[in-house]
């Protein structure tokens, strides 16, 4: 491979990384649990931004299920994300062409 060309490519793959975490930083999710009671709004660096509890929550005086209901909702929010940044490099990768079988590396994305 030439020189020139392999330049090139670096090039592009340091723009797909800078589109890739512009898309990133442009990533937010919001997921609930136990019909809305609670909550969370998460980022695509899986910062959660934002925790909301319904007032009938803490009326129950239930620790274990207000312990439940943050939980499933910060894990679904976490699935969310994942599948957002999936999404976002899939679009990426057809894009560029031949580092579409980069996404095919099992654990990578």
């Amino acid at each position: 491979m030439e020189v020139k060309a392999l330049q090139q490519m670096v090039t592009q793959l340091r723009q797909m990384q800078e589109n890739l975490q512009h898309q990133i930083d442009s990533i937010l999710v919001e997921a609930s649990a136990g019909g809305g009671m609670v909550v969370v709004k998460m980022t695509g660096q899986k910062v959660v931004t934002e925790v909301r509890i319904e007032p009938e929550v803490f009326a129950a005086k239930d620790q274990e299920m207000l312990q439940e209901l943050i939980r499933a909702a910060v894990n679904d929010a976490s699935r969310r994300v994942d599948q957002a940044l999936a999404e976002q490099m899939q679009n990426l990768a057809s894009g560029a062409p031949g580092f579409g079988s980069l996404l095919k590396i099992p654990g990578l994305f």
